[in-house]
C-alpha cells in the first residue's frame, strides 16, 4: 500500500485523537477574525483563511463520503477530484459557512471513527492515484491533510 502524502504530520500520533484535536485548534486560530481579516493569506498567491476553510470542508465532505462507501461497499473505487476546480465553482463561500460545515462534519466523522473496528479499520478500497488503500489509510491522511494546513491559519493569525 502506497504511504499517505500527509501521514508524516501524524506518524507516531494516535489518528483519532489528532481527528479530535486539530479542528478545535482552527477553530481557536480563527476565533473573532473579522471578514477582512478571513482575506488575509499566509503567503502571497496562496489561499486566503477564508478560501483554506473552505478548502477544509470540501475535504471533509469528500472524506465523509469516501468513509461512508469504503465501509458499506465492497469493491469501493475512489472517485478523485481537483481542489482547485471545486474553489472555483464557490469562490464567495464565506468563513462562517465552511468553518461551520467542517466542524459539523467532522464531529460525525469523528463519532464514527471512534466506533470502528480493526476489520473496518483495515477494508480495503482503490484509488486511482495510489492504488489500494484502506479505511485507516484515509484516516491518516484526514487527519495528517489538516496538520499539513494548520501552520498557514497560525501564520495568518500572527499577521492579524
Amino acid at each position: 500500500m502506497t504511504e499517505s502524502p500527509y501521514g508524516k504530520y501524524v506518524e507516531g500520533k494516535d489518528t483519532v485523537k489528532c481527528l479530535e484535536e486539530t479542528p478545535r485548534l482552527i477553530e481557536a486560530a480563527v476565533r473573532g477574525w473579522s471578514s477582512a481579516e478571513f482575506d488575509r493569506r499566509y503567503a502571497p498567491g496562496k489561499w486566503s483563511a477564508r478560501q483554506l476553510l473552505a478548502h477544509l470542508a470540501h475535504f471533509e465532505m469528500v472524506f465523509a463520503t469516501r468513509l461512508r462507501f469504503a465501509l458499506a461497499s465492497d469493491d469501493y473505487v475512489v472517485r478523485s477530484y481537483d481542489q482547485d476546480d471545486w474553489m472555483g465553482i464557490e469562490p464567495h463561500a464565506t468563513a462562517d459557512a465552511a468553518l461551520g460545515a467542517y466542524l459539523a462534519l467532522r464531529r460525525m466523522n469523528l463519532a464514527l471513527c471512534r466506533t470502528l473496528t480493526p476489520e473496518q479499520r483495515a477494508r480495503l478500497v482503490m484509488h486511482p492515484e495510489y492504488g489500494r488503500i484502506d479505511v485507516e489509510w484515509m484516516m491518516t491522511t484526514s487527519a495528517g491533510h489538516e496538520r499539513h494546513h494548520l501552520p498557514q491559519f497560525q501564520a495568518i493569525a500572527q499577521s492579524v
